[in-house]
């Protein structure tokens, strides 16, 4: 094995389900307002796991208005509880079994997303211990966010390798690979998650397709990058 070799992994819906994150700060959000509203808080968690088909946008708002408790507030305070909750969420079993199975690799996180979330969330999974540095790439500014290289470029400095040496794992053809593909990474798209059906030009694409973690081994990424 090349132990120069450096992977890196995306987090919502390549490590964890990310929809056990919504539905565990809708829970969250559900015990407040039955503590403080009397809203039942299954009837509330209910509402809003039904709404969610229709987007995350406006969950907060209708559910509020439904119950005649509407103020802007009160919105910003359910958004807040979201955000900060500590959240009941696990790894996927293959994901956990990969990290373990390649762990002489060095690894890493880069994932978008609110940078206080995002942390709960990597506490949560034990992550934080797990791998060698998490990026939340909001902590360097959102124009830094991916697609941008900015955090991949970080790694190579950090390793003290080149691109050619760093695979990044993700889910998202929109953004995960497009930013990163024309400097040297290597990149391999999980079909898992809300986006496992979308097919985007190759530009957009991993090189590479896996539909679980099991399929990450030491052979195929040997395959991937040329090692003998």
């Amino acid at each position: 094995m090349n132990d120069n070799m450096i992977l890196v992994f995306d987090l919502d819906d390549t490590l964890y389900n990310e929809l056990t994150f919504v539905q565990s700060g809708f829970k969250a959000v559900a015990r407040y307002l039955g503590e403080y509203y009397s809203i039942p808080v299954q009837t509330g968690l209910d509402f809003m796991l039904e709404k969610l088909s229709f987007g995350r946008g406006r969950i907060f708002d209708d559910l509020l208005t439904e119950y005649g408790i509407y103020q802007k507030e009160l919105v910003h305070k359910c958004v807040s509880i979201y955000r900060l909750h500590q959240p009941e969420i696990k790894l996927y079993p293959e994901a956990d079994a990969c990290l373990r199975r390649l762990h002489n690799y060095p690894q890493y996180i880069v994932t978008d997303g609110n940078k206080l979330v995002q942390a709960n969330k990597i506490k949560a999974l034990g992550l934080d211990q797990q791998v060698k540095y998490c990026y939340i790439t909001h902590r360097y500014g959102i124009k830094n966010a991916k697609p941008s290289p900015y955090c991949f470029q970080k790694i190579c400095e950090r390793e003290k390798v080149s691109p050619e040496k760093v695979v990044y794992i993700a889910d998202n053809p929109h953004k995960d690979f497009v930013g990163i593909k024309p400097l040297g990474f290597r990149t391999i798209r999980i079909l898992q998650g809300s986006y496992k059906d979308l097919m985007l030009s190759s530009e957009y694409e991993g090189e590479q397709q896996i539909r679980s973690l099991d399929e990450l081994t030491q052979e195929f990424i040997k395959r991937l990058t040329g090692d003998k």
